[in-house]
């Protein structure tokens, strides 16, 4: 098993402090975001992990020697959604974890052998413009993801892929790529375009368990809250 990291984003809501620092390698609790995210993995007996880099790219530098990670640079990452970050690392997809570097993860929910596809959705109420799981109740079968409003179970930004089904998106990637106007595709399109040929399963999570960091308000919540905790 392997994980991929996406962290080629500029953290533009972060200013002033993303205008030298990664929105990813901003500390919480006394270490990165994404630091902690391969910690995480690395409880779960993960150790092939590759970080996908953009803005800022000579700041991941570290995680090389520090963590033994895969860095791959991300050169378009002003020019495109994700759909392209996740191209230049396709051939990693089977049975890989998708994280994005950006979330701060409360908990070590991650699963050392999961069973299927996993989406890790998280409830949430009062949302804008989310990308909302609907699924099977009796399964948990992911049916449609669709961008809306209002209150339901989110992508939260970590996602698991079986070697089948990351065979299946790699080779979907590579066609729309090809065929496809991507500048402004997100990599999850992908996915929500091509389920019925996906075994896709939500394995649910609580929103204490993990922190989208929107806003500076945001983080100094987040510091406060763990602050608190420990």
């Amino acid at each position: 098993m392997k994980a991929i990291i996406l962290a080629a984003g500029m953290g533009t809501r972060l200013r002033p402090i993303t205008l030298t620092t990664p929105k990813s390698l901003i500390e919480v609790a006394g270490t990165s975001l994404i630091e902690r995210q391969i910690e995480f993995l690395r409880a779960k007996g993960i150790e092939d992990i590759i970080v996908v880099t953009g803005y800022l790219a000579e700041k991941f530098d570290f995680l090389k020697d520090q963590y033994g990670v895969t860095l791959i640079h991300n050169a378009q990452y002003e020019s495109y959604n994700n759909f392209y970050t996740m191209y230049l690392v396709r051939h990693y997809l089977s049975d890989a974890y998708v994280i994005d570097a950006d979330n701060f993860l409360v908990d070590n929910f991650l699963l050392s052998a999961p069973e299927s596809s996993l989406y890790f959705g998280v409830a949430k109420e009062g949302f804008k413009d989310e990308w909302v799981l609907h699924y099977q109740q009796d399964d948990l079968r992911v049916t449609a993801i669709t961008v809306e409003s209002g209150q339901g179970r989110i992508l939260s930004g970590v996602s698991y892929w079986s070697a089948e089904d990351g065979q299946h998106l790699q080779q979907l990637i590579e066609s729309y790529y090809q065929e496809a106007d991507y500048a402004n595709l997100y990599w999850d399109d992908v996915v929500k375009d091509n389920l019925a040929d996906l075994n896709v399963h939500v394995y649910p999570i609580e929103g204490h368990q993990t922190f989208e960091i929107d806003s500076l308000e945001d983080l100094e919540a987040l510091r406060s809250q763990m602050e608190a905790k420990n």
